[in-house]
């Protein structure tokens, strides 16, 4: 009976740990996904909505004060004896509502659709709840120019991709599209093929100053790379300077991000080199395979899902990067890069910030096709090497 008491209190625990661990993932998965999804809403809400409420309202009626200037008198007409002006506070097609209107901006709430109020100017003044208006007066309107007429809009909720149009059809942006692969593919290969054959070496060959070379490579791992990238950029001129070449070049960028992703390439292949089968190794040995001919047929097969959770690392740091492609390739038509040219279209002031919602989910389409495609090995890739 002890026993199945102890048992069933283990069971139950065991059960209530297990719910927590669901709920604390799920709470992390919404934290994480919130932020995303308010991104989406936002791209695809009206330019005017995105500006005056947060994404979270994308589902509701959003109220806006606003202000029209009503015609000159040329737009008069004389029916029955008095003179009338008509016309649309709205766009056609736009939906919007009059919740109220007045005269001026304190008496937004003076009158209700459909009511008249008077007018300073000459006349009285009418407006529907589809914004349609009617201005009377008894006498001619004599005004040059027209008063301002002041209510409060009810805004329906608007979807459109116009943000995306917008952002697709700017000038020069397949352009940058073409420049982000150009240096995205090669700063992923290089290092990834660089750091295998180091990898391969501090994993399974031995050499004096090994254990050295792995205790900096792990080293370099915490160096920021604001800080190194000046020192980097000035022996690169220097070099550049000495042979005579052009400073700002797609060589330049690739080298850069080889070297600022070399630390970490290194140590996650040989994290996980060091946890192959020593057997598979001893066999090859014995059979007479050099290192290089164990490396290139047995540990780079046995190594796909390190090499793949660092190509995703690699992939997503490089095609999101706007700081090294900045220096050292520039800001030139014909170099710059698509962070760079959605920078660009916000202007220097800031000007059309709500292009950055469909920006930014046009800029992670790569990089979510080669995450999907790779995601099967990423968490293996990760982990491999970290348990003995």
């Amino acid at each position: 009976m002890i026993a199945k008491a102890l048992k069933g209190k283990v069971f139950k625990g065991l059960t209530w740990g297990r719910a927590g661990a669901h709920a604390l993932l799920l709470f992390l998965v919404l934290i994480w996904t919130l932020p995303t999804v308010g991104l989406l809403v936002s791209s695809l809400r009206d330019k005017d909505q995105l500006a005056i409420s947060g994404w979270w309202t994308a589902l509701t009626t959003t109220e806006r004060t606003e202000v029209f200037r009503l015609p000159k008198s040329d737009a008069q007409v004389e029916e029955n004896g008095r003179f009338v002006i008509r016309g649309e506070l709205f766009k056609q097609g736009s939906n919007r509502t009059i919740i109220s209107f007045g005269a001026s901006a304190n008496s937004l709430d003076e009158a209700k659709p459909g009511d008249t109020i008077p007018l300073r100017d000459n006349g009285d003044i009418s407006v529907s709840i589809n914004g349609a208006y009617e201005w009377v007066s008894q006498t001619g309107f004599t005004h040059t120019r027209g008063p301002r007429l002041f209510y409060e809009a009810g805004i329906p909720p608007t979807f459109s991709l116009e943000n995306y149009f917008e952002v697709m059809t700017s000038q020069g942006i397949g352009r940058s599209f073409v420049n982000s692969f150009t240096v995205t593919i090669p700063a992923t290969i290089i290092p990834i093929l660089i750091a295998a054959f180091a990898a391969y070496a501090l994993a399974w060959m031995s050499f004096p100053g090994r254990g050295w070379i792995v205790a900096i490579v792990v080293g370099l791992l915490v160096v920021p790379l604001q800080m190194s990238l000046i020192p980097v950029l000035r022996m690169y001129n220097t070099i550049a300077n000495i042979t005579g070449g052009d400073s700002k070049t797609y060589l330049g960028v690739w080298m850069a991000h080889t070297a600022f992703g070399l630390p970490l390439a290194i140590y996650l292949l040989r994290n996980y080199m060091v946890g192959l089968p020593r057997e598979i190794m001893e066999s090859a040995r014995i059979d007479g395979a050099s290192h290089f001919k164990i490396f290139t047929t047995m540990v780079l097969p046995l190594s796909f899902p390190a090499l793949a959770s660092f190509a995703i690392f690699q992939f997503l740091w490089v095609w999101n990067d706007l700081l090294v492609a900045t220096v050292f390739l520039g800001n030139t038509e014909s170099t710059l890069v698509l962070t760079g040219r959605l920078r660009e279209l916000l202007g220097s002031r800031g000007n059309n910030w709500e292009i950055l919602t469909s920006g930014a989910f046009v800029s992670i389409i790569v990089p979510l096709i080669v995450f999907f495609s790779l995601q099967r090995y990423f968490v293996r890739g990760l982990l491999a090497g970290s348990v003995k």
